[in-house]
């Protein structure tokens, strides 16, 4: 059985002194106590990631109330001879982190330092005293990827080789409790991961909910929730998503995060669409950035986006439906981030929070749309604007006047092939975004990525 939450017991014994000290409020805890719940996160990942504290603030009120020293593990130097001490199950499971040792004393990054059974499991297991050093879940499951090399993604994928797994299962387990519905939408998305799918639907079905999945080829329907418990499911998968469970009349768009079972924190958005029968709901998943060689990136083609970083002009990312198109320009921005310039983002969500990145999300909700921030952008000056794909002539031409300010943008385009590609730039809507276009990226498939800039660029491009 699922734990029902994740318990932070740091957090636990000091969520009341963040409200005391004014850092935020009673309601602001309240809610992030119900989305932790909900996605199975701890308390402290959530205010980050609402953006009602940021790591840095929590991370300085846990170290004063604690006494214990904290840190940022990405800019940190690592002494990576001292994973042997845990390993990578062990880590994962107790989210602990080896920095260094110092005669019997091994310090370790925790986001939990009163988890005192994960340390007592861990000193009975090496033999030495641990020193808690303070750092935030998320640089810490990062810290975990990066340097173990039995990665999470790699564990998810070697479950493919076992029985397949089917969500339905789930479905015919449990009663009709607010547990079980969770642990329904948890199957669902865990079979999705393990399918390496993109795009999950719900949509009206003969029976109930239809549950589908999105291949770059076909649309697949797994299952169906039946309609005795379609709405208590819509309604708590909203709920999960920051979504108002009791509207179904207009849409909204929101995010959904969770853990999977080898606890990787993932993000998907979720929006919801009022239909005749009733709502459809598409889910987007996102895995975490990766390195740029993990896409079959040569050491010159990373260069040569680097350089197309530095310059003025238009970077758009192309390939079919489901590619990979924002998974690798989340990794550009995450491994290319060049110190000395602003990088900002325009997005309908955040998918992972990239360090050195101003990002923004959109939100119709409080007025805050594309509209208001293409006009509104340029006063902050960036050097490098991401933003999602654009559709509106309006809105390509002022983005493509950017670059005569000496801006540099990334963007996606949609695109089934090349000759698919050459077709649509064609369009006169494109000439001016076409004209300033510096380097194209095309994803073909997995590990195919090509470049195209300068002569070769002209030559098959534009």
């Amino acid at each position: 059985m699922e734990k029902k939450s994740v318990n932070n017991k740091t957090l636990e014994k000091l969520k009341y002194d963040l409200v005391r000290e004014k850092l935020i409020t009673y309601e602001d805890l309240e809610k992030a106590e119900e989305l932790a719940n909900s996605q199975k996160q701890n308390i402290g990942q959530i205010l980050i990631n609402k953006g009602l504290l940021t790591e840095k603030v929590l991370l300085d009120f846990l170290a004063s109330k604690l006494h214990f020293p904290s840190t940022t593990l990405s800019t940190y130097i690592i002494d990576e001879k001292c994973l042997k001490y845990i390993s990578a199950k062990d880590a994962r499971k107790f989210k602990m982190f080896p920095m260094f040792k110092i005669e019997d004393s091994l310090s370790v990054a925790m986001s939990d330092p009163l988890d005192l059974f994960a340390i007592d499991k861990t000193v009975e297991k090496i033999g030495c005293e641990i020193e808690p050093v303070i750092v935030s879940e998320n640089s810490l499951m990062q810290a975990i990827d990066k340097y173990y090399k039995d990665d999470c993604v790699g564990k998810v994928c070697a479950n493919n080789n076992e029985e397949k797994y089917d969500w339905q299962e789930e479905l015919h387990k449990g009663s009709l409790s607010s547990e079980h519905t969770l642990l329904l939408i948890r199957s669902i998305l865990k079979q999705a991961i393990l399918e390496d799918i993109h795009e999950l639907i719900f949509e009206h079905g003969e029976n109930g909910l239809a549950v589908k999945f999105r291949t770059p080829s076909e649309v697949i329907t797994t299952g169906e929730i039946p309609s005795i418990i379609e709405a208590a499911f819509v309604s708590k998968l909203k709920t999960a998503s920051d979504l108002d469970p009791n509207v179904s009349q207009i849409s909204q768009a929101g995010k959904l995060v969770f853990t999977t079972d080898d606890d990787i924190q993932l993000t998907a958005s979720v929006a919801a669409f009022p239909t005749l029968e009733n709502e459809r709901i598409l889910i987007k998943l996102y895995k975490p950035p990766k390195k740029l060689s993990l896409y079959g990136l040569s050491n010159i083609q990373t260069q040569q986006i680097r350089q197309a970083l530095s310059s003025p002009g238009i970077i758009p990312v192309c390939g079919s439906s489901l590619c990979g198109k924002t998974h690798l320009i989340y990794s550009i921005l995450q491994e290319l981030n060049i110190p000395n310039k602003t990088f900002m983002t325009i997005e309908s969500i955040a998918k992972y929070r990239l360090k050195g990145v101003h990002q923004s999300e959109l939100n119709e909700n409080i007025g805050f749309n594309l509209d208001k921030a293409m006009r509104f952008i340029e006063f902050q000056d960036p050097d490098v604007i991401y933003f999602e794909n654009i559709t509106t002539k309006e809105g390509l031409d002022y983005f493509s006047s950017l670059v005569f300010k000496n801006k540099t943008l990334l963007t996606e385009f949609l695109s089934d092939n090349m000759d698919d590609l050459r077709q649509k730039l064609s369009f006169r809507d494109f000439e001016t975004f076409k004209s300033v276009i510096s380097c194209l990226i095309y994803i073909h498939g997995r590990n195919d990525v090509e470049i195209f800039e300068g002569e070769r660029l002209k030559q098959y491009i534009l």
